[in-house]
């Protein structure tokens, strides 16, 4: 006979990402409270929803990562994704596409829940000479008056009445058992079904697989998770001036973003596939865009208009929709954000390391975590502890560390400076103007700090 699990994993096959991605905004689960190369990817003129020849105003900062949203939802309904079934120790970070639903009683079966005695009626006892462990066959009965070594999990004999915890009885010399305290019944027995019966629904569709969720999963009778898929993401790095080893010389510096970006990527519930290294090369850059067949693509630098930044131009050589082309954002201004295919999405990253931080929070994080079909984060803010400069009309995106219920902004947080962001907690919103000490600000959690989940991806 199928068990309700078993069922709901099986109706889940019908279910697609889409619809799992609506179940989670019905079921919200709990809410989860950074280099690149420097000087590459000037300001955009950007505007949204328009063609790549189009020349209008940045998009304002919340709305560039609503749309982002709103472009991964999409996204999911035309891709029609369906979920996955995922190995337990794969499954870490996922959201769950099925309800867990057990799949046996929990416990299945009486069980000490001490080490001690297993009794049967009032005392003393008359103790067996063979004990019960966890892991064996069931037990012979007891009898009034009889009493058996008892191992925490071991199953409890028939007829047992209670355990006696073994910090609580005493033997005589006759090797008779006495309490040394009073003894109920039923004490220290972990009765079938205790914390579920088989069917009972332990979590909704939407949960994320935290590694305490696997570790129910794997008592409640489960080897696999019904999952929505990670989005595919594929990250082209752009530049001819980036070293991938040793110091900087004759002009050339280190990529910072591509040791960077495919972890926290990970962090964002994304499979990294591809990190290629495609240099100041038009061609190369059409060829790996036009050749990917990624949920999403990620470039690095390359977003302005120069001699060499080719993002611009390859995006309107294939007919892609421009959704966001500059942000109303410091650092990140000309981060962007386009349409390849119904189901496709680039977001093209600035080429300084902290102005690629902020384009990947702004763009990149909504836009996967709605794929993810991850619940957002719930927001919050706590007031700066010195005043933080702003820009007259843009937003700011600050690195900070949390200190005693406030937060403190760091300095090197320049565009091309990672020193802040290396040592932050979050990045506080700062709106145009700046803010005063004290002042309320919205935080954004880095995934390291978050100090869960987000952790365990990389």
């Amino acid at each position: 006979m199928t068990s309700p699990g078993a069922r709901a994993a099986a109706e889940a096959e019908d279910l697609d990402v889409e619809e799992a991605l609506a179940l989670v905004k019905e079921n919200p689960g709990p809410a989860h409270r950074g280099p690149a190369h420097p000087g590459r990817g000037g300001h955009g003129t950007p505007a949204p929803h328009h063609p790549v020849e189009s020349h209008h105003r940045a998009t304002p900062w919340p709305e560039a990562r609503a749309m982002a949203e709103r472009a991964a939802r999409a996204a999911a309904r035309a891709a029609r994704r369906t979920p996955v079934a995922v190995p337990l120790d794969a499954a870490l970070g996922l959201t769950l596409a099925a309800p867990l639903a057990a799949l046996t009683d929990l416990p299945s079966f009486d069980t000490s829940a001490m080490d001690g005695w297993a009794l049967a009626g009032p005392g003393p006892w008359e103790v067996r000479d063979e004990g019960v462990l966890a892991g064996h066959a069931e037990p012979a009965p007891l009898t009034d008056g009889e009493a058996v070594r008892i191992a925490t999990g071991a199953r409890i004999p028939a007829d047992t009445t209670a355990v006696l915890r073994s910090e609580h009885g005493r033997t005589d010399e006759r090797g008779r058992l006495h309490p040394t305290r009073e003894v109920g019944h039923g004490q220290d027995i972990r009765p079938r079904g205790q914390e579920c019966r088989s069917g009972d629904q332990l979590l909704p569709v939407g949960t994320l697989a935290t590694p305490a969720v696997l570790g129910l999963a794997a008592a409640a009778g489960y080897d696999t998770l019904t999952a929505v898929p990670r989005p595919r993401v594929d990250v082209l790095v752009l530049g001819d001036e980036l070293l991938t080893e040793g110091l900087p010389h004759d002009g050339l510096i280190r990529d910072a973003l591509g040791p960077m970006l495919p972890p926290w990527l990970r962090a964002l519930g994304a499979e990294v596939r591809a990190v290629r290294r495609i240099g100041d090369d038009a061609k190369g850059l059409h060829r790996a865009v036009t050749a990917s067949d990624a949920d999403l693509i990620v470039t690095t630098g390359g977003t302005a208009a120069g001699p060499v930044d080719h993002v611009h131009p390859t995006l309107r050589r294939i007919g892609a929709e421009l959704l966001v082309d500059g942000v109303e954002v410091r650092p990140g201004h000309p981060m962007l954000l386009a349409r390849l295919k119904d189901d496709q999405h680039l977001v093209g990253l600035p080429g300084n390391p902290l102005a690629a931080v902020s384009g990947l929070l702004t763009l990149a994080e909504p836009l996967l975590r709605t794929l993810a079909a991850r619940p957002a984060p719930e927001p919050y803010t706590l007031p700066l502890r010195d005043a933080v400069h702003g820009h007259p009309y843009d937003t700011r995106l600050v690195p900070v560390v949390l200190r005693d219920e406030g937060a403190v902004p760091l300095h090197y947080n320049g565009p091309a400076m990672l020193r802040g962001v290396a040592a932050a907690d979050a990045l506080a919103v700062v709106p145009p103007g700046g803010a005063r000490s004290g002042q309320e600000a919205e935080l954004l959690d880095l995934p390291w700090a978050a100090g869960g989940i987000g952790v365990c991806f990389t």
